[in-house]
């Protein structure tokens, strides 16, 4: 199964062919929230545009990344130990490490740390549970350590070309993560293993609002270190 062939799969039906789909509502109802605050409330916030637009931005991408993974692992539900594993440890990794960078270029290392390991442990888990508890225990060291990772790399870089470090840090990220969907897809492909579960847009709409909207929240009323007062 080559990657051309995957990427073929974007345009038929099937489970690869809604990962598109997936992404481009995740997108949509992130900005469509964030357009709603924006005139509501965030408008008035004093250069909410300059310090976190780009942030946001970048923190939206990622959201929409993650749950198209998430929701292809969901597809299948069972997978092998050594391919549970590799989802657990990527999934986490990414989860923790993509909000904890961008949270934490404007909140300082405490909150970036935290919001990225809870959410990195938690997906890393959820998702490494497909092969059994080495999945799980893969999930959760990947999404503690991604968390960890991710804000002291944007407090490292907070003077040293931080918002190309963001957009480095997103690309090879998203690659990672098509090489899991690729995975995905090729095991799913040689062992003949059949759709188990399918999630209706409701599922990339809800966690899309709730990251999103957690992450405005963080960014623009939350706690930051003394760095960025």
């Amino acid at each position: 199964m080559s990657v051309k062939q995957f990427v073929k799969e974007f345009h038929n039906g099937g489970v690869e062919g809604e990962l598109v789909k997936t992404v481009f509502v995740s997108i949509v109802t992130s900005f469509v929230l964030l357009a709603i605050l924006y005139f509501l409330k965030l408008r008035y916030i004093e250069n909410f545009i300059p310090k976190y637009g780009f942030f946001l931005f970048f923190a939206i991408l990622s959201y929409s990344l993650i749950l198209l993974s998430v929701k292809h692992v969901r597809a299948y539900k069972e997978f092998a130990c050594m391919s549970g594993m590799m989802i657990g440890m990527t999934i986490g990794t990414i989860s923790g490490l993509l909000p904890a960078f961008f949270i934490g270029s404007t909140n300082g290392m405490f909150v970036g740390i935290t919001f990225g390991a809870v959410t990195g442990i938690f997906f890393g888990a959820w998702n490494g549970k497909c092969c059994g508890i080495m999945g799980v225990m893969e999930g959760i060291m990947a999404g503690f350590m991604g968390g960890l990772m991710g804000a002291m790399t944007a407090l490292m870089t907070f003077n040293d070309n931080l918002r190309a470090t963001g957009v480095i840090v997103f690309i090879i990220s998203a690659l990672i993560l098509f090489g899991l969907n690729y995975m995905i897809y090729k095991e799913a492909r040689e062992t003949e293993m059949q759709r188990k579960h399918k999630d209706d847009e409701f599922f990339t709409i809800f966690w899309s609002f709730l990251l999103t909207a957690i992450t405005i929240w963080l960014m623009v009323f939350g706690p930051r270190s003394v760095l960025f007062q």
